[in-house]
This record gives C-alpha cells, sequence and structure tokens, in this order.
C-alpha cells in the first residue's frame, strides 16, 4: 500500500525584505495567495493532507484569510513555532527577534508528522513538477529526496537571492553550499541546480533535529541571529551519517516575493497559467 505523503508547509517567517507578511499578499485573479497554488498543486499530484506551521500570533489572520480557504481542499493541522520553544536548560539570549530557522519550524510540527512529508516555504511558488515527482518518488521509495531547480529559473530581477548550491553525484545530493547574495546575472554554469527548501523527508528526520537541535543551541544559541537550517542539516546527514538523497529535477521556474517589487512578476505569472487551464479546477 502506498503511503500517504503530507506537506508541511513552513510560514512562521516575517518577509524582511519584502517589508511585511509575505504570506498573505494576494498574487491570485481572486485574491488567492502563494500557498494556496502550492496545496492545490499537492493536493493534485495525490498529498494527503497539509500541516503549517505558523506563528501563534497570526493564528486568527491565517486561519481566517486562508485556513478556511485551504481547509476545503484538504485536511489541515496548525503547528506553531515559537521562539522561546527550547529544550532546558536553554533560553532565548536578550535581545534576540529571530526564529530558529527551518530546521525548528519543522521540529515544531513533529507531534503531526507520522507519514512521509515534504516541505517548502510558504512564500514560494513551486510550480507543479515537484510536487508529483516527490509523490512519485515516496510511492516506490523510503530514501529522503529534494528536488533540484536550475538556478536562472529561480533567481529575481530585482536583486540578490540566497540559494544553496548542489554538488549531486550518480543522481544523489553529496552537499549543498549556501550562496546568499546571487543576482540574476552569474558566473555560475548555465545547468547550476540550486535547493529551494523543497525536500522529502521520512518521519525519522525528526529524531535527527531533535538530537541536533541542543548541540546547535550549545554552539550557537547565544547569537542573535543563527538560525538552525534544514540545508545544513541534510548537509550533515550526508556527509557524516551517510544519508542518501535523491535528486528530482523540474524545469518549472520559481517565483516568490523576495522583494516588494517582485511582486507585479509573480502575478502575471501566474495569471498566466491560469488561462492556459492550470487552476481551472482551482475554486479559492
Amino acid at each position: 500500500m502506498k503511503d500517504s505523503v503530507a506537506l508541511l508547509v513552513m510560514a512562521a517567517g516575517m518577509g524582511s525584505r519584502f517589508g511585511g507578511l509575505k504570506q498573505i499578499e494576494p498574487v491570485g485573479p481572486h485574491g488567492e495567495v502563494i500557498l494556496e497554488y502550492s496545496v492545490y498543486d499537492a493536493v493534485e499530484a495525490g498529498f494527503g493532507k497539509v500541516i503549517f506551521v505558523i506563528k501563534k500570533e497570526i493564528e486568527s489572520d491565517f486561519r481566517k484569510i486562508i485556513g478556511k480557504r485551504i481547509e476545503k481542499m484538504t485536511d489541515v493541522e496548525y503547528a506553531f513555532q515559537d521562539i522561546n520553544d527550547l529544550p532546558a536548560p536553554f533560553t532565548v539570549p536578550e535581545g534576540r527577534v529571530k526564529p530558529w530557522g527551518t530546521g525548528h519550524a519543522v521540529l515544531s510540527a513533529k507531534k503531526f508528522i507520522d507519514s512521509p512529508f515534504a516541505v517548502i516555504n510558504a512564500d514560494d511558488f513551486y510550480g507543479k513538477g515537484g510536487y508529483k515527482k516527490i509523490k512519485e518518488h515516496f510511492d516506490e521509495s523510503k530514501e529522503m529526496c529534494m528536488v533540484g531547480y536550475k538556478l536562472q529559473n529561480t533567481v529575481s530581477e530585482n536583486g540578490t537571492v540566497a540559494r544553496g548550491v548542489c554538488e549531486i553525484k550518480d543522481g544523489y545530493l553529496a552537499g549543498v553550499t549556501e550562496h546568499l547574495a546571487i543576482p540574476k546575472d552569474n558566473d555560475f554554469p548555465e545547468d547550476t541546480i540550486v535547493s529551494m527548501n523543497m525536500f522529502g523527508f521520512m518521519p525519522k528526520l525528526i529524531d535527527e533535529l531533535d538530537e541536533g537541535f541542543p548541540k546547535f543551541l550549545a554552539e550557537q544559541g547565544k547569537e542573535l541571529k543563527s538560525e538552525y537550517l534544514l540545508p545544513r542539516i541534510v548537509d550533515k546527514m550526508i556527509k557524516v551519517d551517510g544519508e542518501k538523497v535523491k535528486v528530482l529535477y523540474t524545469d518549472d521556474k520559481w517565483y516568490g516575493v523576495t522583494y516588494r517589487e517582485d511582486k507585479p512578476s509573480v502575478v502575471n505569472a501566474i495569471a498566466e497559467l491560469c488561462a492556459k487551464g492550470n487552476y481551472d479546477k482551482f475554486k479559492a
């Protein structure tokens, strides 16, 4: 029997460069937000439920603006990423306001994770291909996986982007190197593959996160901006633990609102996809 696959959406972060709560910015023709299309694409691919990781402070608005519509598509769970949710004896250093990163976001949802699951960012439009590839992968395998995007399909017209550049050997991820400021015009080879934080995991990832988080806090927990990041955790699992991460490829173009000036291009791109019939069955 094929396992159900869950979609975990990381929606707790505020968009500092964008200047607002990116996750609830309307981009669709009827006021839809990016993650509504993400959930629709995942459900269409065969995913069984969605887990939103949000801040408790935005729960009411999130449920009202987004949740009630997505609950019509699939089963929904809500997990809360709290900066104070730390294992003893660790505490939040004075002056820190930044969340603890994507690894902590996934850890915040551990009570809802009991099946293979994909992880995405709320403010990234990934296209349909990645969800189909992850579902098909987990229908046949229990290996971790990652959807790789061509770098030039993920850059912004309006500034630099942070991307994890992938080293790939024999179809598997060998390492991820973070580059924090990649412009549209760059010197990377044309076939460069990057991670867009679209991973597929088995529930055993939670054990890795549980074990690694106290170690991270012991080393970097007193810093005001340190983050427990999924790409670094995956990199460690590959190089230290010998885990295998299958790379799944998509030619889809990424769209996102890294900067406020990005929004018109996202709106136009989604309008074009809607006009082509990609979302004819999508009723927000």
